[in-house]
């Protein structure tokens, strides 16, 4: 249940991260890179099992075995499609964030600048390393069990960036320096 609810609170986050992009001058990209995770999110969130739980399809032999089977047939393909589909654009989504974010941070690192969320390329390389570790967190959940330790992760990664938010907003003074674009938005 924790689980589900971390899913929720990352999906609300996600969703608001990528409406304060509409001020931004690149802004259909940041907000598809927030849409999507965003999405995944709330799938996780509404059923766990998508991220990668087989499913076996029992039959039991009846009269009408040939309907039952075919039922069961297309019941996986669609789980299976589900699956395939949350897997695969995760997956691509991992690969493209953490290599932007990882680009993005090395650029941060060249130019010593020390406080991160002072700059745009900071602040842009956190949120695309959020959403890659997000779905790596995300992506074997529906296996097995949630274990304790990914619950605790879980929770704690959720709240880092409400809280961080809510310390800028209520200290406008660290936000003095920010481009007009990104204070605007809320």
């Amino acid at each position: 249940m924790i689980w589900r609810v971390c899913n929720l609170l990352m999906s609300v986050f996600f969703s608001l991260a990528a409406y304060v992009q509409i001020n931004d001058p690149d802004a259909a990209v940041w907000m598809v890179g927030y849409s999507i995770p965003a999405g995944l999110c709330f799938l996780v969130c509404c059923r766990p099992q998508i991220t990668g739980q087989r499913v076996k399809v029992l039959l039991k032999s009846t009269s009408d075995g040939i309907s039952l089977h075919r039922i069961f047939t297309v019941m996986y393909l669609i789980i299976c499609a589900e699956w395939l589909l949350w897997r695969r654009l995760a997956d691509l989504h991992v690969l493209v964030s953490s290599s932007f974010g990882l680009i993005l941070a090395w650029k941060v690192y060249q130019e010593g600048i020390t406080d991160i969320f002072q700059q745009e390329e900071g602040r842009e390389s956190c949120g695309l390393l959020l959403t890659a570790f997000w779905l790596l967190l995300s992506r074997r959940s529906g296996r097995s069990a949630v274990g304790v330790m990914r619950v605790c992760t879980a929770a704690g990664i959720t709240a880092f960036p409400f809280v961080t938010w809510s310390y800028y907003y209520l200290h406008s003074e660290l936000r003095r320096h920010w481009p007009e674009h990104c204070t605007t938005a809320v």
